[in-house]
C-alpha cells in the first residue's frame, strides 16, 4: 500500500460512519452497522499500514498478513464484545475501529495466549475470546513479542 493512499483511510472510514448516521436518521426503524467483511478489510488495511505488514490474498486461510520478520499474522476487528478464532494464530493483532477512522490496539502478541483462553468451538467453527480478556492478556505480552509500529 502506498503511504499517501494509507493516510486517506481514517478520513474515508469517518465518512462511512457519517453515512451510516445519515441513513439511520432517514430510517430510524433500521440499523446500518458497519460489520462483516467491510470492517475486517478496513482493519486489515490499517494494520498493514500501522505495523508494516504484507497482506496476503483475501482468499488465504489462517492469516491475513506476513510481518517483516516473516511471522504469519491473523488480524481481527473488535467491533463486538468478542472476536472469533478458527485456528491458533502464530501472531494475533486485534484492533478496535473508531468512528473517526482511527484504530486502537486491543491485542498484539503471540496467538497461543488468546487461543488458550478462547471458548469452546461454536456452530460457525470459531472459538470466541472476549475483548476484555484480550485486553487483560495484552498486559502479559512482553514488548519483544509485540509487532512494532512503523
Amino acid at each position: 500500500m502506498r503511504m499517501e493512499s494509507a493516510e486517506q483511510v481514517p478520513g474515508l472510514v469517518k465518512n462511512l460512519y457519517e453515512l451510516v448516521g445519515h441513513l439511520e436518521a432517514l430510517f430510524p426503524e433500521r440499523s446500518f452497522p458497519l460489520d462483516g467483511y467491510l470492517v475486517g478489510s478496513i482493519t486489515e488495511a490499517l494494520a498493514a499500514q500501522q505495523y508494516g505488514l504484507e497482506l496476503v490474498p483475501a482468499s488465504a486461510t489462517g492469516h491475513q498478513a506476513t510481518a517483516p520478520d516473516m511471522r504469519q499474522v491473523q488480524i481481527k476487528a473488535a467491533q463486538a464484545k468478542s472476536v472469533g478464532l478458527r485456528t491458533e494464530p502464530e501472531h494475533l493483532i486485534v484492533l478496535k475501529l473508531a468512528p473517526d477512522g482511527t484504530a486502537s490496539e486491543v491485542y498484539n502478541g503471540p496467538g497461543a495466549l488468546p487461543w488458550h483462553h478462547a471458548g469452546k468451538k461454536q456452530k460457525n467453527g470459531q472459538r470466541p475470546v472476549s475483548v476484555s480478556r484480550l485486553e487483560v492478556l495484552m498486559s502479559d505480552v512482553a514488548s519483544e513479542d509485540r509487532l512494532a509500529t512503523v
